[in-house]
């Protein structure tokens, strides 16, 4: 049985309306138009024991309310999960045993006090047995260098070392999920590695089941071989984070340099010219044609140098939010179209 399994999940949220001035104000005590607004729209996926899957999508797209349902805090409208084989908005204490969650924007420490004080009281809330507490605190402090910070108020720490000890925290009652919501907002590029690392070193050593959530999309390429993207509510990809390229945007890119100027217009008939300097220039062409659009350039024009690439995951996934990503292959049609192919 899967880890997590959701079959037609929804969360709609209602808000109520009020015409503006006096006048609505009255009518708004004896009628009020309701609005619903859908957060998550039937989703439906599964995730195995010991799988780092990211979570996708612009802001609003439904993400963190579809984390909010999975870890208990939020009641979902409609649909059926199981995590762990528990329904986790009935919040069985067996299941909260077992899952975490991690807010990038939220803190879970005391301000006040230092993180050894908190996970004291972290340990007496999930009940961990002294000599497992001990041994998880010296194995995640060493793993995440912060036996320095144990004693220093969590208000005095800089973001990456917040989301250190948040990091310890949520994982000093060995659980078996693990959830994190943009884990690496806000911090500078060697802190994200550092938590990076920390990330998939722990989940390859200790098979935790995680859910990620991040806009940076270093994150999602360095960790996460299977993706899942939601778009207003709903999943609009779940696959491996490979196929996402071939899938939206079926191009290759030439890169090519030239022994001498060659006229954009002579380039525009093997594909679309996307950049051009002269004696250099990069043309998108159909990924199946490319070794043989690219033969025939290298015959065609003075080329010193070609390189074949594939477009980025990251802008592919945003192509996609603008609604762009589906015109990849056809707008490289035009380009050879000149040519009668």
């Amino acid at each position: 049985m899967a880890t997590i399994e959701v079959d037609r999940l929804s969360k709609t949220y209602f808000a109520y309306q009020k015409e503006p001035g006096l006048v609505g104000a009255v009518r708004a005590l004896f009628h009020r138009r309701r609005l619903d607004i859908p957060a998550v729209r039937e989703i439906s996926f599964s995730v195995d024991e010991g799988e780092l899957v990211g979570l996708l999508g612009p802001n609003g797209a439904g993400k963190t309310t579809a984390l909010k349902m999975l870890s208990g805090i939020l009641y979902p409208t409609s649909g059926r999960a199981t995590v762990l084989g528990y329904a986790p908005w009935e919040r069985h204490p067996d299941l909260l045993r077992q899952i975490a969650i991690v807010m990038g924007q939220k803190n879970q420490l005391w301000w006040d006090l230092p993180p050894s004080e908190s996970f004291r009281m972290l340990k007496e809330i999930y009940d961990v047995p002294t000599p497992i507490y001990r041994q998880r605190l010296e194995e995640l402090t060493e793993l995440l260098d912060i036996g320095r910070l144990l004693d220093i108020q969590v208000r005095k720490m800089s973001l990456g070392e917040r989301m250190k000890c948040e990091l310890v925290a949520a994982l000093l009652h060995g659980p078996r999920v693990l959830y994190l919501d943009e884990p690496t907002i806000g911090l500078d590029v060697v802190s994200q590695q550092r938590i990076r690392d920390f990330i998939r070193r722990y989940n390859r050593e200790q098979r935790v089941t995680i859910l990620l959530t991040s806009h940076y999309m270093q994150d999602v390429q360095e960790l996460c071989e299977r993706v899942i993207i939601i778009d207003r509510g709903q999943i609009i990809f779940d696959d491996a984070l490979a196929r996402l390229v071939e899938r939206y945007r079926d191009v290759r890119r030439l890169r090519l340099v030239f022994e001498r100027e060659v006229a954009r217009e002579a380039l525009a008939a093997f594909g679309e010219c996307v950049e051009y300097e002269g004696l250099r220039a990069t043309v998108e062409v159909p990924r199946a044609r490319s070794a043989r659009l690219a033969a025939e350039i290298l015959t065609t024009f003075p080329v010193a140098d070609v390189t074949i690439e594939g477009p980025e995951a990251e802008e592919v996934i945003r192509d996609l939010f603008a609604g762009r990503a589906a015109l990849g292959s056809e707008r490289q049609e035009a380009g050879t179209a000149a040519r009668g192919e």
